[in-house]
């Protein structure tokens, strides 16, 4: 699988990396074996980039990738996970998590600190078993970011500066806010969640000309908009970003569906493909939680999709004129 560096740093990411939300059980209960059966798929399947975070499963998201990637030799995978979030151990008293199927045994506290975010990182080692972290970014800092942005970043260069990390940036779904990163700090990296899909090319906007200025890699995630464009066709209560699709939606990727298929390709197929096309994306980041879903997203991934179904999109109106398009024919 084709890799490619982060901005100006030796950190390298594979085009396809594996997204640890699901692992957290998000949306629905995943036991450990079914996780861990999913994480062999894709290290098998040539997946070498991992991306977990705190708040996936408060914790068993890092918990189960660790498990896989400290019987791997440590120079073969890269890693990154977030902060933003520190995890304080209560009572579950029965209850579920807020945001993941799994027992409320911790809580989520809001710290952008220097302090907040050189515990998080301490807790986050811990949990993965490892020794070190590739890639370290601000996490959800969209409510926050002012705080991100005056202590929090000036933290992840810190660490940077330390060699405790390679690379550093903010995993958000805001692209106003994450130009202003780009613009005002030195990150290496950006993951853009939901922001830069067949459905959202907000990011054309301004973050993806600033990143492309700026030497800064993205890192696509969300591509399938929460599971929208996770079929070739959208199923009953198909969601996007995180809630139920509405009509225009649904009827919108029916349109991309079309066209799909009078090139012989999915959307699945085309969806992990557009963000790619930009060159400042490095990688997509996709979302796994079975064996299935591993192996249904290679195949995805590896499907070669003709140039002239981009055109044939933007010719429909299902495409932004400014989106970089390979030539057709």
């Amino acid at each position: 699988m084709d890799t490619h560096r982060l901005g100006h740093t030796e950190v390298e990411v594979t085009q396809l990396g594996f997204g640890g939300g699901p692992l957290g059980g998000l949306f629905e209960p995943l036991d450990d074996a079914t996780a861990a059966r999913a994480l062999d798929a894709a290290w098998e399947s040539g997946i070498r980039y991992y991306d977990t975070s705190p708040h996936y499963g408060i914790g068993h998201s890092e918990r189960r990738i660790g498990e896989l990637l400290r019987g791997k030799p440590r120079a073969e995978f890269t890693l990154s996970t977030k902060v933003g979030r520190l995890l304080v151990p209560q009572d579950p008293q029965g209850r579920t998590d807020e945001s993941f199927a799994v027992p409320a045994t911790h809580r989520r506290v809001w710290d952008f600190t220097r302090d907040g975010i050189r515990r998080s990182v301490e807790d986050s080692l811990d949990r993965l078993g490892l020794d070190r972290i590739d890639v370290l970014y601000l996490h959800d800092a969209e409510r926050h970011f002012e705080e991100a942005l005056r202590h929090g970043y000036p933290a992840l260069a810190e660490l940077r500066a330390e060699g405790a990390v390679g690379a550093i940036g903010a995993g958000m779904y805001h692209p106003g806010q994450l130009t202003r990163l780009v613009r005002e700090a030195d990150p290496d990296v950006v993951m853009l969640s939901g922001r830069h899909t067949l459905l959202d090319h907000s990011a054309l906007d301004e973050l993806l000309p600033a990143c492309t200025e700026h030497g800064v890699s993205v890192v696509a995630a969300s591509v399938f908009n929460s599971g929208l464009l996770a079929t070739d066709r959208p199923t009953t209560g198909a969601r996007y970003d995180y809630g139920v699709a509405g009509p225009e939606l649904v009827a919108r990727v029916h349109r991309i569906a079309d066209v799909c298929e009078a090139h012989g390709v999915t959307v699945p197929q085309v969806a992990m493909a557009f963000p790619l096309l930009h060159p400042a994306v490095a990688c997509i980041a996709v979302g796994m939680r079975t064996v299935q879903e591993v192996r249904r997203d290679i195949a995805a991934f590896a499907a070669p999709v003709p140039p002239e179904l981009w055109t044939d999109l933007r010719g429909e109106g299902l495409l932004d004129e400014r989106a970089l398009l390979p030539a057709a024919g």
